[in-house]
């Protein structure tokens, strides 16, 4: 009797086990409900190619000197139905270490002697703001300054376009400035003897979606 009551209590807590085993509920991580969600915009700037160039000047005839940045981060928006939602209100960054001049040498000197001399410019940081079919501006953070640049833009096809023009004083780097034309000094000579590093950087920005 007591061997046919022992096997009827393991058999109803076995029972019991496996019912509560099996309503356990999967636990779904953040990062799953977040793979879960799937972007339907039509036009995104993560998935664009991204091309962000600029234009320095040296010596006192502006002899002009382009590079790139070759990584642009997309913090927040930068998707839409049009290319124009797409870019408007889009936050960004930018490494300053994904710089490239075409010369491993300059790409050196400008990250030491100019942005490192700069506080907390690890980053150039930003937001884009359309205004009408043909302007917009960004506010555009550097040496712990944020400062609003105008831009001219356009779009053929699939292609954003954007141009603007920067005057790096206006974000207090004349030090910077000043450091990068010391140690480039004989290399921003012209034929006037003058060495000069210029405060105006152009910017040419394309998204191709």
């Amino acid at each position: 009797m007591k061997r046919i009551f022992t096997l009827s209590v393991l058999t109803v807590l076995i029972f019991n086990f496996s019912a509560c085993k099996s309503e356990k509920k999967p636990n779904y991580s953040k990062e799953d409900k977040a793979k879960e969600k799937k972007s339907t915009a039509v036009f995104s700037l993560k998935n664009a190619k991204n091309e962000i160039n600029f234009t320095a000047y040296k010596t006192t005839d502006k002899v002009p000197v382009g590079g790139q940045f070759k990584k642009v981060n997309i913090n927040s928006g930068g998707e839409g139905n049009t290319i124009k939602e797409a870019i408007n209100n889009t936050e960004f960054s930018i490494p300053v270490s994904s710089i490239f001049t075409k010369d491993t040498s300059r790409d050196f000197k400008i990250k030491k002697f100019f942005f490192a001399v700069m506080d907390n410019t690890k980053l150039l940081s930003g937001k884009l703001v359309i205004e009408n079919d043909s302007l917009g501006y960004t506010n555009i953070t550097m040496n712990g300054v944020s400062n609003k640049v105008p831009f001219s833009y356009t779009i053929q096809g699939k292609t954003f376009t954007m141009n603007a023009t920067m005057d790096v004083t206006k974000w207090n780097a004349i030090e910077a400035l000043n450091s990068l034309n010391t140690v480039c000094k004989d290399l921003h000579k012209g034929a006037d003897g003058v060495s000069k590093t210029w405060a105006e950087v152009a910017l040419n920005i394309k998204s191709t979606f």
